[in-house]
C-alpha cells in the first residue's frame, strides 16, 4: 500500500485531499499546525472526520520547524510528498508580509529537504494562478514568462516554484507544480469571497463587492480539483533522466525533473454573475457595498488545462451553480441556518 504525506492536511483543500485518497486505498500522514488565521474548530472538524477513516494519522506540527518534522516523517517514510501547507490569502500579505516569507518560503524549504533525504517517487506542491500576475494574455498557459507578481503572496509561490525547480536539478527529484484557480466548494475557508458572502448574506450584513463588480475568475470546484491531483500523483512523473518524449505543450524543464500544470476550469465566470448564483442558491438578494479594485487584486484569471487534460484524460468541469448550491447546502447545515 502506497504512502503519502499530505502538508496543511486540516486545510480546506488537504482535507478533501486526504478523504479521496484515503478513499482509494492511500495510507495518509497529515501534517498541519491549525493556526489560527482562520476559526481552528472548522480544521479540527477536518481532521476529526479524517481520523475516523483507518489509514489517517496526523501531527499538529507547523512546516517551519525542521526539527519538529524529523520524526513523524521519518516514521511514516512516505512513497510521495503532497506540499499544500502554506500561508494562504492575497489580501493577508499585505497587512502580515512576514509570516508569507517564514511559512511559504522557510517551511516550503523544510518540506523539500525531506522530499531530498527521503527520495521520495514524486514530489507535488501547490502554486497558484497569482504568479500569473500582470499577465493580460489569457487564458493564461503554463509556458508564459510570469515575473510580475502583484502580492508578496503571489511572489513567494513563484519563489517555491523556482526553489522546486532547483532541487529538481541537483538531486534529480521528479516534481511537479500545480497553479490552482479559485477554489471553492464545501469545508470551504472563511476568508474566501462565498464563504463570506454567504454569511454576510445570512447576516444581513452588506458584501464587499470589489472593482465595481468588473472581474472574473476561473472558479474551480474542489472536487474536480483534488480528483486532478490524485491522478497528477498516478501520472508519470517528471522523468528524472532526461525528458524523454514530451507531449503536446508540456512543461517539463530541460535541466531538471520539473513540471508545472495549470488546474482550473478553463472558463471565466463574471462576479456578479456569481453572486447572482449565490443569491439564487440562498433565496434572497444580497446587499451589496460597491468598491473600488483592492490594492494586489487583479481583474481576471482564466486557466487553460490543455496539459492537464493530456497528462491525465481529465479536465474539470463543475458549473459554478452546481458547485455554489453544494457550498450553501454545507453551509446551512453546518452552521444550523
Amino acid at each position: 500500500m502506497s504512502k503519502v504525506l499530505i502538508t496543511g492536511s486540516a486545510g480546506f483543500i488537504g482535507y478533501h485531499l486526504a478523504k479521496l485518497l484515503l478513499d482509494q486505498g492511500w495510507q495518509v500522514l497529515g501534517i498541519d499546525c491549525l493556526s489560527d488565521y482562520y476559526d481552528i474548530a472548522l480544521k479540527q472538524r477536518r481532521h476529526g472526520m479524517l481520523a475516523q477513516t483507518p489509514g489517517f494519522q496526523a501531527a499538529e506540527v507547523d512546516i517551519r520547524d525542521l526539527d519538529a518534522l524529523d520524526k513523524p516523517l521519518r516514521d511514516f517514510a512516505p512513497d510521495v510528498i503532497v506540499h499544500l501547507a502554506a500561508q494562504a490569502g492575497v489580501r493577508y500579505s499585505i497587512e502580515n508580509p512576514r509570516t508569507y516569507v517564514e511559512t511559504n518560503v522557510t517551511g516550503t524549504f523544510n518540506v523539500m529537504e525531506y522530499a531530498r533525504e527521503l527520495a521520495v517517487d514524486h514530489l507535488l506542491m501547490a502554486s497558484t494562478s497569482s504568479v500569473y500576475g500582470a499577465n493580460t494574455e489569457m487564458p493564461f498557459v503554463e509556458t508564459q514568462k510570469v515575473d510580475t507578481q502583484m502580492t508578496l503572496y503571489a511572489a513567494t509561490k513563484k519563489a517555491n516554484e523556482n526553489m522546486a525547480h532547483s532541487y529538481a536539478h541537483l538531486w534529480r527529484l521528479p516534481t511537479t507544480m500545480f497553479r490552482l484557480f479559485t477554489v471553492y466548494g464545501p469545508w470551504g475557508r472563511p476568508d474566501m469571497a462565498l464563504f463570506r458572502f454567504v454569511k454576510d448574506g445570512f447576516n444581513g450584513t452588506p458584501i464587499d463587492v470589489y472593482n465595481h463588480g468588473r472581474m472574473e475568475r476561473d472558479f474551480t470546484y474542489v472536487t474536480d480539483l483534488v480528483h486532478a491531483i490524485a491522478l497528477l500523483i498516478d501520472a508519470v512523473p517528471p522523468q528524472a533522466e532526461g525528458r524523454g518524449e514530451l507531449v503536446n505543450g508540456d512543461t517539463v524543464s530541460p535541466a531538471a525533473p520539473h513540471r508545472v500544470v495549470n488546474i482550473g476550469n478553463s472558463d471565466k465566470v463574471a462576479l456578479m454573475r456569481f453572486i447572482e448564483e449565490i443569491e439564487a442558491a440562498l433565496g434572497f438578494e444580497l446587499k451589496k457595498n460597491m468598491k473600488e479594485m483592492q490594492m494586489g487584486d487583479v481583474p481576471a484569471t482564466w486557466a487553460d488545462c490543455s496539459l492537464l487534460q493530456t497528462l491525465t484524460g481529465y479536465a474539470p468541469q463543475t458549473d459554478v451553480r452546481t458547485g455554489v448550491r453544494a457550498f450553501v447546502e454545507w453551509y446551512r447545515d453546518y452552521y444550523r441556518v
